[in-house]
């Protein structure tokens, strides 16, 4: 089964994979970097590492016209039942959950970040995302530091990590070096960088690291790039 994924920016991503369409922390009309718009994108399932505005910007206007089921933590969930969303367009989870879905079996893991949504309420705890498809296997680790959890994460093989590189607000290209290394991942790519001035990173010089101090192939994508697994 193909798996295509495209970068939109920042922590956005499009998966799409046996017939269904998937984003990841839409954050696109203000978002300087992002080549489309929130109304351009179509979706069945909106995935939310956690509750900060540059990954959930876009995600009410999504889900109320797409229809799409929003899956988050609970806090989150709560926000945007409050917002409109219908109660049966959420799913709520909580650390280490993990729920079979139409397109795969999605657990939640452990983020070491902070959350609070747009409205400056309690957004939860942050967390990430492991993507168990027909024969793929993908790590959208959401913003985050390094930590050793990421050496559990990796067992039993990953076909993909995305991981942050920007700094300042999550790990770095140094720290994510190390990440690689834990996760042990087929190929990696990365997010959280380029989109403002202080995450600002030379991703080439980041995939020249990758290639010499681990066996994963670095993946770097301009803003609407995609890569197929």
């Amino acid at each position: 089964m193909t798996v295509e994924i495209r970068w939109l920016g920042h922590s956005c991503f499009t998966i799409s994979t046996g017939g269904h369409n998937l984003i990841v922390d839409p954050f696109l009309d203000d978002s300087p970097v992002a080549p489309v718009k929130a109304a351009d994108v179509t979706a069945d399932h909106l995935l939310l590492t956690h509750g900060h505005f540059d990954h959930v910007a876009d995600a009410v206007s999504i889900a109320l016209r797409t229809r799409a089921v929003v899956v988050a933590n609970f806090e989150i969930c709560e926000w945007l039942k409050a917002q409109g969303v219908a109660e049966d367009k959420v799913i709520a989870m909580n650390t280490g959950g993990q729920v079979e879905l139409p397109f795969g079996l999605l657990k939640v893991t452990v983020a070491h970040h902070s959350s609070s949504l747009p409205d400056g309420s309690y957004g939860g705890n942050p967390g990430g995302f492991v993507l168990s498809l027909k024969d793929r296997r993908i790590y959208l680790a959401g913003d985050t530091a390094l930590t050793l959890d990421m050496k559990l994460i990796g067992i039993g093989g990953l076909d993909l990590a995305v991981l942050p590189i920007g700094d300042l607000f999550t790990m770095g290209p140094e720290d994510s070096i190390e990440a690689v290394k834990l996760l042990n991942p087929t190929k990696v790519l990365p997010c959280h960088y380029n989109t403002w001035p202080p995450i600002e990173q030379d991703a080439s010089a980041w995939a020249d690291r990758v290639r010499s101090y681990t066996a994963a192939e670095p993946i770097v994508l301009e803003p609407g790039g995609t890569t197929t697994l």
